[in-house]
């Protein structure tokens, strides 16, 4: 209050045209408005992240530089140590406050995480302080970034050594809000800050500084350094003094009062403010020049706290980044490595890079896993010791680990959700077949997945087969229109056949075998296309049109069998009536209704496989499932066990598989996502899996080795139909050819058809009859088969009776005698 009174009073009363401004960020906002008002220039070399903006208010001029460039110096450092995150202790004031909005935003940029901000009150008592620093201890980062003011700094790097947070494996980084006061600290403060490092403005060594420091020495009665904000002060005062030596003003420089108070308007204070900006000059903190109210960014210097004083090892500009020497020669691109910095001495007296985090001190690794009613070849947590497959892979991770750890399991019955939602309050980790999941990774790191990934919708393998599946590719009109196409094409046949010439190379054939396989001539085609059973051109050429016909009919047949038997089996639509079964405790119901919109009334849970298996025996129905959605590794199990009974059926839906849940910002995720990939990859995961899962199961073999083993395999019952109708008409072939009656039953229907045709022909044509007679004659002439139809024997009324007529000369009547009786022996 007694400063804005005293600028008040300066501004109303006296003939003020700059105000070197103040120290307190409390007391900036009202001076720069104050200063606005009054076209004052307020010049201040303290306010390093004030919330004042140039573009709003251009008299209000930081000489000093901004905290955002000590920000992106400091996240610089942690990228190039590659600490995946750092933890940012502050002090509870508006500076503190109005710094993080920096940090958080050079963090960002160069992706290291902020793993918790804690602030600490400046008024805070060591007992509290002491509970505080202990609670850090518990946590897993490593890394601290300390920007507090010395008085609360100091007081706080005592205490964090007597808790043992000084010691070996922890980093420290402090911000030029205490670096810029180390010469000032004692020799105990200083012996708890071993192993810190810092960053301060860089004050280059000239000879002009150090015959300003031995001045001040000189006259001043204390023993004490002027630090980096004295510099800053006698620079910009030197600033001033050179922009009011340049405008030389007249002397009456203030006119005329303000509308709304009683402020006297400045008119040298605009021209002040163009000199000011324009000014460059080498002052004793450096290059002075300010750039949008602003004091030009420049390099800070890093340094490393050891022994009796500070050890420069490095440093960073804008430009170059990190540097080992700011006299290098040459170009070279921005810099984030810090392998060019010189040796450093970290807490508790070790020269090895801390890593950035650790185990928690408080005892034993605290891993959750879930109590399961099934499917336990994953986890089995009611024995002492666990067991099952995700308990195998964590085991075989440990091994791979580059740093030893100490567990305790802690098993929990509860769904998943909520078992990830105790981390970290109840466990530090969670290891079991939990499933990585977007909605999840709000509260949870995942690690990579050590199990397939996906989600299936599996159904009872129902198939449509039956003893007359032949029959289903072609529907009965086909088949009638077939049926019909043959006994037309037989006709026409006959009568195509009937105009062969008479002198036909085989006539004793012609007229034994034509009348009976004329009418079967499209189908004995296709079975003997090797046999003449045509002897006319046009036959032939009708002949062939048929077989085009029916090489169609058989390709198109094929095929529309071939879909019966493989891809309509792949085909399943859900009904309204149908219940869906998940696991219990899963994220399913979630992924069901929200994502396939499938109505939480139709979804039932289960635990086990067996409990699936009994569900889908049955049915919707009878109060049971029609189908199970759930992830591929249990299904694998589940059809493995239940072999060809069930079949998957549509797509493969997204899902992450199975991994290991850690809190958010863990670096265990990391190190444990490389070691799965190691122990995944390995010849020893196939032993992991069939001892859990037992023989032949394999997380490298494709989905559709494991789900259709025996499910499309035919079986002879499938063809029933058609072996009926084969075995039948083999039967009755062997019956009329083979028995008494069969002979009997065949020459009677015989008989009975050469009358009718005989018939037939004879009032078509009565000529024919001693054509007939002629060309006989002529054929037993020329020694062939002939048909001779005589009277019936004991066994029959009329018999056809093959006769071999001999050609040769030497034959006689008794001869041809003997080989008709004996063949009327034969036949009878």
């Amino acid at each position: 209050m007694v400063l804005k009174h005293a600028v008040l009073d300066l501004l109303k009363n006296e003939k003020v045209d700059g105000i070197l401004g103040p120290q307190k960020t409390t007391e900036e906002t009202f001076v720069a408005e104050v200063g606005a008002k009054a076209h004052v220039p307020i010049i201040s070399f303290t306010a390093r992240s004030s919330t004042l903006s140039y573009t709003n208010n251009h008299y209000f001029v930081r000489a000093t530089l901004d905290d955002a460039v000590q920000a992106q110096a400091l996240a610089s450092i942690c990228q190039g140590f590659e600490w995946p995150e750092v933890a940012v202790l502050y002090e509870d004031t508006e500076y503190g406050s109005q710094f993080l909005s920096h940090i958080n935003k050079a963090f960002k940029e160069v992706e290291v995480e902020i793993a918790y901000m804690t602030s600490i009150p400046t008024s805070i008592e060591d007992s509290n302080f002491m509970k505080e620093l202990k609670r850090l201890s518990t946590k897993h980062t490593r890394v601290f970034l300390v920007h507090m003011n010395p008085s609360l700094g100091y007081r706080f790097f005592t205490l964090a050594k007597r808790v043992g947070l000084m010691s070996e494996g922890y980093a420290w980084i402090i911000s030029d809000s205490l670096s810029n006061f180390m010469s000032s600290i004692d020799s105990i403060t200083r012996d708890s800050m071993e192993g810190v490092l810092g960053i301060r403005p860089y004050i280059h060594r000239s000879n002009e500084l150090e015959n300003f420091q031995k001045r001040w020495k000189r006259n001043t009665v204390l023993d004490m350094e002027l630090n980096i904000y004295g510099l800053w002060a006698y620079d910009a005062i030197t600033a001033l003094a050179i922009a009011v030596e340049k405008i030389k003003p007249s002397s009456s420089s203030n006119v005329g009062t303000s509308k709304n108070t009683d402020l006297r308007i400045s008119t040298l204070g605009p021209r002040l403010l163009t000199e000011l900006s324009r000014i460059q000059f080498k002052g004793l903190a450096g290059d002075f020049q300010l750039i949008d109210g602003k004091l030009k960014p420049s390099a800070f210097e890093i340094f490393n706290v050891f022994g009796f004083g500070e050890n420069t090892i490095g440093y960073w500009t804008p430009n170059k980044g990190i540097v080992r020497d700011l006299n290098s020669v040459g170009e070279r691109n921005y810099a984030t490595s810090t392998k060019e910095l010189k040796e450093i001495i970290w807490p508790g007296f070790s020269i090895t890079r801390p890593k950035g985090w650790a185990i928690p001190t408080t005892g034993h690794l605290r891993v959750g896993i879930p109590w399961k009613h099934g499917f336990t070849e994953f986890v089995e947590a009611n024995i002492d010791p666990a067991s099952g497959f995700a308990i195998d892979i964590f085991r075989a991770t440990l091994k791979v680990l580059p740093f030893p750890i100490n567990y305790t399991f802690c098993p929990i019955d509860c769904s998943y959700d909520d078992m990830l939602r105790k981390i970290p309050q109840d466990f530090d980790m969670v290891v079991g077949d939990t499933t990585i999941w977007t909605p999840r990774a709000d509260y949870v790191d995942f690690s990579l997945p050590y199990s397939e990934s996906g989600v299936v919708l599996v159904v009872k393998n129902k198939k449509p087969f039956d003893m007359w599946i032949f029959v289903k590719p072609l529907r009965w009109d086909l088949w009638l229109a077939i049926v019909v196409a043959c006994i037309f094409m037989g006709i026409v046949l006959r009568v195509l056949e009937r105009s062969v010439t008479k002198n036909h190379e085989d006539p004793i054939r012609a007229n034994k075998e034509k009348p009976g396989m004329i009418y079967l001539s499209p189908v004995t085609v296709l079975a003997f296309p090797e046999r003449t059973v045509v002897s006319n051109n046009w036959s032939f050429l009708v002949l062939v049109f048929w077989f085009f016909m029916a090489f169609i009919l058989m390709q198109s047949y094929t095929a529309n069998l071939s879909a019966i038997l493989t891809v309509d089996q792949l085909k399943f639509a859900f009904s309204d009536n149908y219940n869906v079964g998940f696991q219990e405790g899963s994220f399913m119901k979630q992924f069901l209704t929200k994502q396939l919109c499938i109505h939480e009334s139709k979804l039932i849970s289960y635990s086990s496989a067996e409990e699936y298996h009994e569900a889908m025996s049955k049915g919707s129905k009878n109060g049971g499932i029609d189908a199970i959605f759930d992830e591929i590794p249990y299904m694998k199990l589940f059809m493995k066990t239940y072999d060809s009974q069930y079949k998957i059926v549509g797509p493969s839906y997204k899902a992450g598989g199975f991994g290991f849940a850690f809190p958010l910002g863990s670096p265990l995720a990391a190190h444990f996502s490389k070691a799965i990939l190691n122990v995944t990859q390995s010849p020893g995961m196939t032993s992991i899996e069939q001892q859990n899962f037992g023989p032949g199961y394999s997380s490298q073999d494709p989905l559709s080795s494991t789900i259709s083993q025996g499910a499309s395999s035919l079986t002879a019952f499938d063809f029933a139909g058609l072996f009926l109708i084969i075995g039948s008409v083999t039967i009755f072939s062997l019956f009329c050819s083979q028995t008494p009656i069969g002979r009997k039953l065949t020459n009677m229907v015989k008989h009975f058809i050469q009358i009718c045709v005989n018939f037939k022909t004879s009032k078509v044509n009565p000529a024919d009859a001693s054509v007939g007679n002629d060309t006989s004659a002529s054929l037993r002439e020329e020694g062939f088969y002939g048909i001779v139809i005589g009277e019936a024997s004991e066994n029959s009324e009329d018999e056809i009776q093959e006769i071999r007529l001999s050609d040769e000369s030497s034959s006689t009547p008794q001869d041809l005698g003997d080989r008709i009786g004996s063949n009327t022996e034969r036949n009878s």
